[in-house]
């Protein structure tokens, strides 16, 4: 075509303010199980959360320290390839997969050292809360540099669950990353169980909720009210919106919403969110590409945010805030 019509090109736009301002921050993923979607396995893709849990076993089972390093290595490819600066990734350690993802994720700081910065939190699949699950939390604790929780995996026990990451954070100066209200129901409340934790501990400031699906479902009022109490002490939350666009229809009923975190109220109300694109191409998310703008223009369009400031700085500097890097 000889003569194009000129328009406003918004992702070019937000792209050059990206770069700008130091590069993407991917700061939620699963590099230690991307890629490793098989026919088998899209067939339980959808399965329940709960159940993918433990579903995920043979996966991590089969694999050795060379498997994880080459997917956690072709992850950090695929980032440094559009340009993210920092990444936040979790690895699980657990009496399945045991060290050998710490083993994978050493080398591959090592490898990649003078392209990224890395920083590794403990995916806590077994809980914190039994011996075995609890020996291998310490284990994984020592390594990362932020501490991981998923208090849904000790279920009817979250409160003590969190109880132990965060005062094994404290007691290790480590920010902490706790998986909350994925499951898109006013019956979750994993949230404000954070924020009040996070008071008891003397934590403010250190304490990142990652997904926070839950709290669109629930009244005005209660969310106002969170996002308050958020702010007050310093909590801050990563979105990740392609990881729960799929969410599964119910007959519950709530506030009219989308499954994501609800970024166009907590950025106005002054809560720090940033960006994550969760798995990529595994049994969680075996449609997932991994790339960040896509994960940004879904906020854009599902939660008709436009405020395109704020959106570079949920793209950028949110992410190294959360992350804990200055």
């Amino acid at each position: 075509m000889k003569n194009k019509v000129p328009f406003f090109n918004l992702k070019e736009e937000i792209l050059k303010k990206i770069k700008k301002s130091g590069g993407w921050a991917n700061t939620h993923a699963h590099f230690d199980r991307s890629f490793t979607i098989t026919p088998k396995t899209f067939k339980l893709y959808n399965s329940l959360l709960k159940d993918k849990w433990l579903l995920v076993d043979e996966i991590k089972r089969k694999s050795s320290v060379s498997n994880i390093y080459d997917r956690m290595a072709q992850s950090i490819e695929l980032m440094l390839s559009q340009g993210v600066s920092v990444v936040g990734t979790f690895i699980d350690v657990d009496d399945v997969v045991e060290d050998r993802a710490i083993k994978a994720a050493d080398k591959v700081r090592e490898k990649y050292k003078k392209d990224i910065k890395i920083k590794y939190i403990n995916q806590v699949l077994k809980g914190v809360l039994e011996p075995k699950a609890r020996q291998w939390f310490n284990v994984g604790a020592e390594f990362v540099d932020i501490l991981g929780g998923l208090p849904g995996k000790d279920k009817g026990r979250e409160a003590e669950h969190i109880d132990v990451i965060l005062d094994t954070a404290k007691k290790m100066n480590k920010m902490v990353h706790i998986h909350v209200d994925q499951l898109n129901t006013a019956m979750e409340k994993e949230t404000e169980l954070l924020v009040q934790k996070t008071i008891q501990h003397k934590m403010q400031g250190k304490v990142v909720g990652v997904h926070g699906i839950s709290i669109a479902a629930h009244p005005k009022a209660y969310r106002e009210k969170l996002y308050k109490s958020m702010v007050k002490n310093g909590v801050m939350m990563v979105s990740c919106p392609i990881a729960w666009i799929d969410n599964a229809r119910t007959d519950e009923l709530a506030p009219t919403h989308n499954a994501i975190t609800p970024v166009d109220e907590m950025v106005p109300a002054g809560v720090t969110v940033s960006l994550g694109t969760d798995n990529i191409r595994d049994l969680y998310l075996p449609l997932s590409d991994g790339e960040m703008w896509p994960e940004l223009r879904l906020i854009i369009g599902a939660c008709r945010y436009t405020d395109v400031d704020q959106l570079v700085k949920i793209a950028t500097v949110n992410g190294r805030k959360v992350l804990g890097i200055k």
